[in-house]
């Protein structure tokens, strides 16, 4: 990945930070038991987060992987809304 100015293990270390940001808010929510509405909300906070982070900080921007987080992030407040309106609608 030198073309881009991004060692393979930062690139891998940049895939792996948003999944496990999620995979923590999961593990959170269930422990405290937060609404599902919630989880997907914070969720769709944290995929922007990254995106607008990969965007800004990094030296050279990862438009790509940041247009992913978003359409990730519209998905999940939809998701939400879905949850809020009628919790038995979303099975997770």
């Amino acid at each position: 990945m030198s073309h881009t100015g991004v060692d393979v293990i930062d690139f891998l270390l940049l895939t792996a930070w948003p999944a496990l940001a999620l995979l923590g808010i999961e593990g959170m929510s269930r422990a405290i038991r937060a609404p599902r509405w919630a989880k997907l909300a914070a969720q769709a906070a944290a995929s922007v987060a990254f995106a607008v982070a990969y965007v800004t900080l990094l030296p050279v921007p990862h438009w790509l992987t940041s247009l992913v987080l978003v359409a990730l992030a519209v998905a999940l407040i939809y998701q939400a809304r879905r949850a809020a309106l009628d919790p038995s609608r979303v099975p997770y």
